[in-house]
This record gives structure tokens, C-alpha cells and sequence, in this order.
């Protein structure tokens, strides 16, 4: 699934006339005024960065909109919307059945990455970064634990203790990284740490630390470099037992994006990031927030460090949505 003004004007029948919609127990009304009403998202971290400047941007455009955007998980946001607690769940994995035969209803949004994470001050960082991370090293790490020495990664013998960081929540993150490897978050093993600020800040304080996180956690939303103490454990995509040049793209955000829309890192742990309903939206005010996401939005993904959609997909969803009028 991996491979973009907004002109909503809703005019009452007679000037001055206004109509009221009800979605749960939540009033909304659209006036000749223009929009009114309240939005509220939960979910992922991975995708509250560009959900935040989305909300942002439509609320100037809509000053009578009010978008309370909240993080916690990709599993909270999940069971908020399927539990009509919020209009939208922010999910950064792919929807399981058992939740579509529930409802949900995603709509691909923008694409993202999860990258490996270790200390910036890591003894032998020199050498893990012309090595890199192989998928069975990985899976030695966080699934099987045979691998408990940072020599060990590298293929060698010695005594550094490899501290292993995992997420303790339900979460997109870690069934990608777990995709990955060929298993599920509930295989995933290391010291468990709630939410991906948590597994940052982790990694930064631990210098034999290594970890997993959503690209905003690892760098900067302003410079688009690498948070202090945080680097990244380079992926050893081909597995020849070193970073070749097309495989070195971490200096920046910008350049860790380039090489997912290009394909050099692979899918997964890039993925793509949704927001999810529950049933096809009917909320006048959550469709016009879906319609710019999918339209003038998709301008803001790249400045902040993600990836847009495919036009293709996005002309699909307005129209599954009924909004490519």
C-alpha cells in the first residue's frame, strides 16, 4: 500500500437557516456562518506530529472548529474510535480484520518508517555503523535474546552488555519493527517501556541502550537531525555484513525519507500511517477535516517529515468517502 484549497462552503437552504447533525452525543452544525463543531483524535505517536500541524492549519481556515488531537498509542486510538470515545484513532499499522469486522474504517493518510535507536556515546558505535543491523542479529536481540553483547551484534566475542528496550504498549511501532523480523509485538522481548517518548528518552540516558522508534523520536521536527544522544543502528538491508553507500542515509530525517520513498529502506518497518473511523464518516465536520488531510494537507507531510500518499490512493478514498465533489 506503500508506493494531495480545501473549498468547503455549506449553505443552509435559507440564508440564516442552520442545520444540526448528531454523531454519538456530539452536536454539529453547519450555518451559512460556515463550519462549526468539535473533532477529537487519539492514537499513534507516530502520526500525532503531522495530525497536530493538520489540526492547526484547518482551525485557522475554520475558526469555529475545535480539534483536540491526544497520543497514547496506536492500540488506544484503535479502541477509542471503536468505542466511539473519539472521532478519529490515530493507527500506525496495518487495520486486523477482527477490527475491520468491528468498523473501522482507515483512510491512508501519509507513510512513515520505524528505525532501530542506540546511544550517540555506544563504545563501539564506530564499528556497529559500518556493520549495520542484519534482520537475524535483530531477531537474536529482541525475539530468541542469544545475542547479550554489543560485540556480539558486530560477529565478535566480548562483554558489553547490550541493554534491550521494548515497548510496553500496544502499538504500531512495535508490531512493525516485529513485522520486520517476521513476528508479532507479542514476541518482542527487552526491558518494557511505555510509549515512544519513553523508549527515547531510554536510549538517550543508556549508552549501551538499543531500541526502536518512530523517525519524530529519533530526530528533531525543527532540524530534522538526530536528537541529542540518539543515533541510528544503520539496517544491513542486503545482510553482506556492512553499510554500503545506498544503504547510509541517516544524517537527517530528510535523507531517511528520501530513502523510504525510493525504496532503499525497506517495507516494513516503513509503513503506512491512518486515521480510522468507525463506519464511513457522516459528521459534516470530520468529512471536511478528511477532505483537506487528502487534498491541500498532503502539502504539509514532506515539510514535516513524512511521506505523502499516492495521488492514485488519495483520489480512491475521497471518493469511497464521497468526497470527490
Amino acid at each position: 500500500m506503500l508506493k494531495q484549497s480545501i473549498s468547503i462552503f455549506l449553505c443552509a437552504a435559507i440564508i440564516g437557516c442552520i442545520s444540526v447533525s448528531c454523531t454519538g452525543d456530539k452536536e454539529v452544525q453547519e450555518s451559512s456562518e460556515g463550519l462549526q463543531g468539535e473533532i477529537t483524535i487519539s492514537g499513534a505517536f507516530a502520526l500525532k506530529p503531522l495530525v497536530d500541524k493538520w489540526a492547526e492549519e484547518f482551525q485557522k481556515a475554520n475558526p469555529d472548529v475545535v480539534i483536540d488531537v491526544s497520543g497514547g498509542g496506536a492500540g488506544k486510538g484503535m479502541t477509542d474510535v471503536l468505542s466511539n470515545m473519539v472521532d478519529l484513532g490515530m493507527v500506525s499499522r496495518e487495520v486486523f480484520p477482527a477490527e475491520l469486522e468491528k468498523g473501522a474504517y482507515p483512510i491512508g493518510v501519509a507513510i512513515d518508517a520505524v528505525v532501530p535507536t542506540i546511544n550517540a556515546s555506544n563504545p563501539l558505535l564506530a564499528e556497529l555503523k559500518k556493520t549495520g543491523l542484519t534482520r537475524k542479529k535483530a531477531q537474536e536481540i529482541w525475539i530468541a535474546q542469544t545475542c547479550k553483547s554489543w560485540e556480539s551484534v558486530l560477529g565478535k566475542t566480548g562483554k558489553t552488555d547490550i541493554h534491550v528496550y521494548n515497548r510496553s504498549d500496544a502499538c504500531g511501532a512495535a508490531e512493525t519493527f516485529a513485522l520486520w523480523m517476521g513476528a508479532k509485538q507479542e514476541n518482542l522481548q527487552g526491558t518494557g517501556v511505555l510509549y515512544d517518548p519513553g523508549v527515547a528518552n531510554a536510549i538517550q540516558t543508556d549508552k549501551l541502550g538499543i531500541g526502536y522508534n518512530n523517525l519524530g523520536y529519533a530526530y528533531d521536527d525543527k532540524t530534522h537531525k538526530l536528537n541529542p544522544n540518539m543515533e541510528i543502528l544503520p539496517l544491513d538491508v542486503n545482510e553482506n555484513g556492512q553499510i554500503d553507500p545506498q544503504e547510509s542515509f541517516y544524517g537527517t530525517k530528510d535523507e531517511v525519507i528520501k530513502a523510504i520513498a525510493t525504496g532503499q529502506y525497506p517495507s516494513p518497518p516503513a509503513r503506512q500511517l491512518y486515521l480510522v473511523a468507525k463506519g464511513k464518516p457522516t459528521n459534516p465536520v470530520v468529512q471536511a477535516f478528511l477532505k483537506y488531510v487528502l487534498t491541500e494537507g498532503q502539502k504539509l507531510n514532506i515539510p514535516t517529515g513524512y511521506i505523502n500518499i499516492e495521488e492514485s490512493q488519495t483520489q480512491k478514498s475521497l471518493k469511497d468517502l464521497g468526497l470527490d465533489k
